[in-house]
């Protein structure tokens, strides 16, 4: 039982179970007490964005429907299972993931969640992780089994904590920002009974008043205690201000706002352009476009003020920022050049690499936590890692934009070939990609020189930054040279992207090891090889047109050189 629950007891234990059958809490107003401050994973927060990233990191979900049909927001879930209210242990929430896993404990594999209770009492699965445990503390490989138990286990132990309420760290330490908060039942480590007793009461109101489904006394009591908390350390309590922008944050949803907004201005455009439409339909795909970069925009800047640093230094934040430069790059194209292609080329890398990373919550966690000491000087990591990440930017555009070209010559090679601008215009793009990843590999170096003491070690990440960048460059100088056909160069845009994927995406979910640890992570692989997989053949099959174009039409292949006259 709970300590919250133990304050919310005014009356017999028997009776509040009776009451609280019979509320409905999923209609009470949550933002008052979401807006209660919390130390968690190495930072002060909004327990609202507790709940949500509690809930997801437990189920994979941001949102919970219980096996009577009910579904159940994050503050919701959070306060029932330290009241007690609902029988947590026995719903079906756990995240298995992998099939290996659930064929190794005796589980369902067509089953993807499991009840704490059911897997608790699953002897095998602690056996795995305390032998996972082990080759970690000895710095040894672990297998993808051994990586899912040791997440399973700390779902399990999450969850445990939750329910027993060890977690809910909401009283305020009297000094520093760093030390550790504590919880209610532990109020006394820092405060008297005086200091706290105001507190107190309304812990037990807010409680109270939660398992009655009182609306507005829970808003109250909850906005009451935040005041009260606040009072205990006025310099150590978050401001009111950093606490509802996080919650508005949350929210607002920006980048949801966003998916479909691209999503929407992507079709129109597509349409305009299939129909060779230039009156009204391209405007509109043009100005929703804007505004769904402005949406995008929001979210980063509001990510940014929140964690006071620029928003790159896990995949997910790496993947929105380098999804919005795309489109901000294909934007800026656009205005120079008068042409949508560059959107159109855009807005479906930028609209696949948003709803990829929305499709794995556990692989790309959107917590905002705090950095690791490599990551802490906001210099380098200002210059070197936009820059290094503005250039996945320009390569993926440039990716974006061979495959329309790809795409034409799969449907016409002859037309295709004779289309100057758009290859003027891909070469333009390959350019910037080449500059902005040139220039972020030699400032990893310097960082590198600033963060370990030596410029260069032929780190995995290292490596492969500088064969993609190699790649490119041989693509560039090979058109110069005459090497290969233009055809080529639109082909090595897409290729060459492949590298770039195994930099930004390999090194730290494949590979998993080097001094860039902080970013590394599981999953994925198989919507990732798909895309490989897939793209790889689109490739054969516009190469193989192309060269079947030119056995029946040879002499058309002269005029790759020869300018588009209008």
């Amino acid at each position: 039982m709970s300590w919250i629950f133990v304050l919310a007891i005014c009356f017999a234990a028997d009776e509040l179970r009776a009451q609280t059958s019979l509320a409905d809490t999923s209609r009470l107003d949550f933002k008052q007490f979401g807006l209660l401050a919390i130390q968690d994973g190495g930072r002060r927060k909004p327990v609202d964005t507790f709940a949500r990233e509690t809930l997801i990191r437990v189920t994979g979900r941001s949102t919970y429907t219980d096996k009577a049909g009910r579904e159940w927001q994050p503050n919701d879930f959070v306060l029932s299972a330290m009241l007690e209210t609902h029988d947590w242990k026995a719903e079906p929430m756990v995240l298995v993931s992998l099939g290996a896993l659930k064929e190794r404990l005796g589980l369902s594999k067509t089953q993807r969640r499991f009840s704490f209770a059911e897997l608790v009492g699953l002897s095998e699965l602690q056996r795995i992780a305390n032998e996972a445990h082990a080759k970690k503390r000895a710095e040894k490989q672990l297998d993808r089994v051994e990586q899912e138990a040791l997440s399973v286990s700390d779902r399990l132990a999450l969850l445990a904590h939750v329910m027993e309420g060890s977690v809910f760290l909401i009283v305020p330490a009297p000094k520093n920002e760093t030390d550790p908060w504590a919880e209610p039942q532990e109020w006394s480590k820092y405060y008297s009974q005086t200091q706290f007793d105001a507190s107190q009461n309304e812990l037990k109101n807010t409680a109270t008043a939660y398992v009655d489904a009182d609306g507005f006394k829970f808003s109250r009591a909850a906005n009451q205690l935040r005041e009260n908390l606040r009072a205990l350390s006025p310099s150590v309590y978050p401001q009111d201000r950093q606490l509802r922008l996080e919650y508005f944050y949350n929210h607002f949803e920006a980048f949801y706002r966003a998916i479909l907004l691209y999503g929407i201005a992507l079709v129109i455009l597509l349409v305009a352009h299939l129909r060779s439409r230039r009156g009204i339909l391209p405007k509109i795909g043009v100005a929703l476009a804007i505004v769904a970069l402005l949406f995008h925009a929001s979210g980063i800047v509001m990510r940014c003020l929140i964690a006071g640093r620029p928003p790159v230094t896990n995949m997910y934040e790496s993947i929105i920022w380098v999804s919005f430069a795309v489109s901000f790059f294909g934007m800026i194209f656009f205005a120079r050049y008068r042409t949508p292609v560059y959107l159109l080329a855009a807005l479906p890398v930028t609209l696949v690499a948003l709803l990829l990373v929305f499709q794995m919550p556990i692989a790309m966690p959107a917590s905002i936590d705090p950095l690791v000491p490599v990551l802490r000087d906001n210099f380098w990591l200002t210059i070197h890692v936009l820059t290094i990440t503005l250039s996945y930017a320009a390569c993926a555009l440039a990716m974006g934009f061979g495959h329309i070209l790809l795409y034409r010559y799969a449907r016409n090679p002859a037309a295709a070939r004779a289309d100057q601008p758009m290859h003027f215009w891909l070469y333009r793009v390959l350019q910037l990609g080449v500059i902005l990843l040139a220039a972020g590999t030699i400032l990893g170096g310097v960082w590198a020189n600033y963060s370990w003491g030596r410029f260069w070690g032929w780190d995995p990440k290292e490596t492969w930054a500088l064969i993609a960048l190699l790649c490119y460059i041989l693509t560039l100088h090979g058109r110069l040279a005459g090497w290969w056909t233009q055809f080529g160069l639109v082909v090595a845009s897409v290729v060459c992207f492949l590298a770039v994927l195994m930099a930004w995406y390999g090194v730290n979910f494949v590979l998993g090891k080097g001094l860039h640890s902080y970013g590394f992570g599981i999953g994925g692989e198989t919507y990732v090889a798909t895309f490989v997989a897939f793209d790889l053949l689109f490739v054969g099959f516009a190469i193989w047109r192309y060269r079947a174009s030119k056995r029946v039409l040879a002499p058309s292949a002269e005029m790759e050189d020869e300018p588009v006259t209008a």
